[in-house]
């Protein structure tokens, strides 16, 4: 989920503006706006925009024509979330939005003139990209269809690699599963969104056949086109979309084993990475943990889904920058999620230098907007006991689908080596033959 709007001083450079304190008992500059304040604040001092002056304060923007114009500082005459929305209802008719923060044991409203009013997008662009990714996962999913026949009849696999376009129908598992599980969390954000009155894109599906994607797709996204009133509103729109994608892909997961084969570990292929969850599936499943050193399960297109499923669930939920786990963090400890930045770029440095290849593109990503974070327009509300939860638990699920090797390739060893993991980068014929002979016999 992303944010078209600035929402954090990191996103967008900041607007310059100095200010000066002006006594309570001083003319206004605006006496207007003053007076809607005051139905909310008990004003003590008024922070002027005064452009002679030296000294000057980083104030966030929202938009291009944005512009802060006042901030009062006092004690707000009401519940923060209340006082919020009666002065935006006070404010809107103007073009005027309020910013509510605290600081030393008092509260600021700053006020911006230019409210942030999206236009409308046309729907097309999302429909061919959701076209594209749907023949994209379809590919994929014909491809793993082809090393399931292969154990059976060899001649046909051979066909059906020979001549993928004919038989992009034998893929359909994989591609429904997937894309019910992309659209289930994409889909999940958009109507928390839409519950609390934000404008929102639908959802944006990026394709990405063989071999650019070893899923068939880069996954989905949608953009949050204004800014999210308070930390509650981020915790559930943040949550939303991998609590209810986690929902599809665990039983699309655990069926997909049910079903799946277990076979003798051949002598070269793809392995997929364990996580927490995973593991303990096919625990349960097969009451023992896969592979054992002499067999393993053979993941056919159902599993396959779910197991993608929840590694995208853990992406998102890496708690940094414009990423849900990053909203979610922000929304549970605020400003403290800006200090993890370091911490957290470190460990995936970590994971690309001792542990797997793979997450070299994660890091470039998050090298670049991973300190991009959605600070809501009012910082002040506290979230409630149950949400404080739901974030914990978030925050909870991210663990138990991290899976720090993604995959790892099998080169006349039937036991996985941890430095041996795939990259994206590798050519296009090992990653195509590595997903057709995966476990052959």
């Amino acid at each position: 989920m992303l944010n078209e709007t600035a929402s954090s001083t990191e996103d967008r450079p900041a607007q310059r503006s100095s200010v000066r304190y002006t006594p309570e008992s001083d003319s206004p500059q605006r006496p207007e706006l003053r007076q809607a304040v005051m139905s909310v604040l008990s004003v003590e001092r008024e922070l002027v925009v005064d452009e002679s002056h030296d000294s000057s304060d980083n104030l966030l923007l929202l938009g291009p024509n944005s512009q802060l114009i006042a901030s009062y500082e006092g004690l707000l005459l009401l519940p923060s979330e209340a006082a919020y929305a009666k002065l935006d209802a006070l404010l809107e008719p103007n073009n005027y939005l309020a910013l509510f923060r605290q600081a030393d044991g008092k509260h600021l409203i700053h006020i911006v003139e230019g409210r942030v009013r999206p236009k409308e997008r046309a729907w097309w662009p999302n429909a061919v990209l959701f076209i594209a990714t749907l023949i994209s996962v379809l590919l994929l999913g014909t491809i793993i269809a082809a090393g399931e026949i292969d154990l059976a009849d060899p001649a046909l696999a051979a066909d059906i690699m020979a001549n993928l376009l004919p038989n992009l129908w034998r893929g359909l598992p994989y591609a429904i599963s997937l894309l019910l599980i992309l659209g289930a969390h994409e889909l999940g954000h958009y109507f928390a969104a839409r519950r609390h009155k934000l404008s929102v894109s639908l959802p944006y599906f990026i394709p990405a056949p063989p071999p650019f994607s070893l899923f068939g797709t880069f996954g989905a996204f949608i953009q949050l086109r204004e800014p999210m009133r308070n930390r509650k509103v981020l915790l559930d729109v943040g949550a939303a979309g991998p609590l209810i994608g986690l929902a599809f892909a665990v039983p699309i997961l655990y069926i997909g084993l049910s079903t799946s084969p277990i076979e003798p570990l051949g002598p070269s292929g793809l392995v997929e990475g364990n996580s927490l969850l995973y593991a303990f599936t096919k625990m349960l499943v097969f009451g023992r943990f896969l592979p054992d050193g002499q067999v393993d399960v053979l993941l056919n297109q159902l599993a396959q889904a779910g197991w993608t499923g929840l590694l995208v669930t853990a992406l998102n939920l890496m708690p940094i920058g414009q990423l849900d786990g990053g909203h979610i963090l922000y929304s549970l400890v605020g400003d403290i999620a800006r200090r993890l930045y370091y911490p957290f770029l470190f460990a995936v440095v970590a994971l690309v230098l001792f542990i797997s290849e793979a997450w070299l593109l994660w890091l470039v990503l998050l090298f670049l907007f991973g300190r991009i974070y959605a600070a809501p327009l009012d910082t002040i509300t506290p979230m409630d006991t149950r949400r404080k939860l739901i974030a914990v638990f978030s925050l909870a699920v991210f663990v138990l689908t991290f899976v720090p090797i993604p995959f790892t390739v099998v080169v006349n060893d039937p036991v996985p080596s941890g430095r041996d993991s795939v990259s994206l980068l590798m050519p296009i014929a090992v990653v195509l033959m590595s997903l057709w002979t995966r476990r052959r016999r």
